[in-house]
């Protein structure tokens, strides 16, 4: 791995704006090229995570790390750099790319297989590639102040019996249509249904409903995202019963209140889901507590790391 062990000070702004590192090297993130023959691009062999960066401050790094490594380990992939190698090379590109408020990706992919190795998966290498942008939010300003406008997806999410969707993946057929299918419905995102009729996920973030006080979200169907954990402990600290089970498609229409959270956005509140107004059509007074939690404590250094 070149320029791992360079003098910090020298790579500030190095790459100024886009930075990556891909198989084994740092270099300006529009050089970062991957082969269209490596099963990462041919088959979606790929795990990722993203962690964000406000104020020169990673947002539970650690954790992303953690998740990255399991979901490495579950699709058996062993690139040669360490849980350590990894946390030093996404400060090293936040610091090239030169950016406070940073949307860092880390992935690893499968190569092919050398000529004449049998055409599987164990004959493929693993190896990283990561990435370091000006933060990136999933979310409008208008959504920010009106809420988002959301609907239940005709779309089913992939079995959990068929993908473990807590293993971070590029198999975002059924995600993607359903955001084709909110689009034409005139609403912002959609909330995907497993074939139970329980409330899973939505593309990128999880989804949570209130009902008289009590914050309820999905044992199963979705990732277990950082910025749901974070939420776990909020509710905690402010006193709010959470439970953690199955939702059902009638629950979450008939709530009192629905927010999602994901790492590029944070705690995302909605007002609509199928045309059916929230309250006043703007966010609901618990879901805003926790989203004001959020950032209030951001600001403070909650679960952060400095980049040195």
């Amino acid at each position: 791995m070149d320029a791992v062990n360079t003098d910090l000070s020298a790579l500030r702004g190095k790459y100024a704006g886009a930075a990556a590192y891909l198989d084994g090297s740092f270099m300006p993130l529009a050089e970062a090229k991957i082969p269209v023959t490596h099963w990462g691009y041919r088959r979606s062999d790929v795990t990722y995570d993203v962690v964000g960066v406000k104020d020169g401050r990673f947002f539970r790094l650690d954790d992303h790390i953690k998740r990255f490594r399991a979901s490495m380990t579950a699709l058996h992939m062993d690139p040669p750099e360490s849980d350590e190698e990894i946390r030093d090379i996404l400060m090293k590109l936040v610091l090239m790319a030169d950016v406070r408020d940073a949307y860092v990706s880390m992935e690893c992919l499968r190569a092919s297989p050398a000529p004449g190795a049998l055409r599987h998966p164990a004959s493929c290498r693993a190896y990283l590639s990561c990435s370091a942008v000006p933060w990136i939010s999933i979310i409008t300003p208008e959504m920010e102040v009106r809420g988002m406008h959301l609907i239940v997806s005709k779309v089913r999410r992939m079995p959990v019996d068929s993908f473990d969707p807590r293993v971070k993946n590029f198999m975002w057929g059924d995600l993607t249509e359903s955001l084709f299918e909110a689009k034409a419905a005139g609403a912002d995102f959609a909330v995907l249904l497993d074939h139970d009729g329980n409330v899973t996920e939505g593309p990128g973030f999880n989804v949570f409903c209130i009902t008289d006080g009590v914050v309820a979200t999905p044992i199963r169907g979705g990732l277990d995202g950082i910025t749901r954990k974070s939420v776990f402990e909020l509710c905690e600290e402010l006193g709010l019963k959470l439970e953690v089970r199955e939702v059902s498609e009638d629950e979450l229409r008939n709530a009192d209140e629905i927010f999602t959270s994901t790492t590029a956005g944070g705690i995302m509140p909605a007002s609509r889901l199928d045309g059916r107004i929230f309250g006043n059509d703007r966010p609901g007074p618990i879901s805003m507590k926790l989203k004001e939690a959020f950032w209030a404590k951001r600001a403070q250094g909650w679960h952060g790391t400095d980049i040195l």
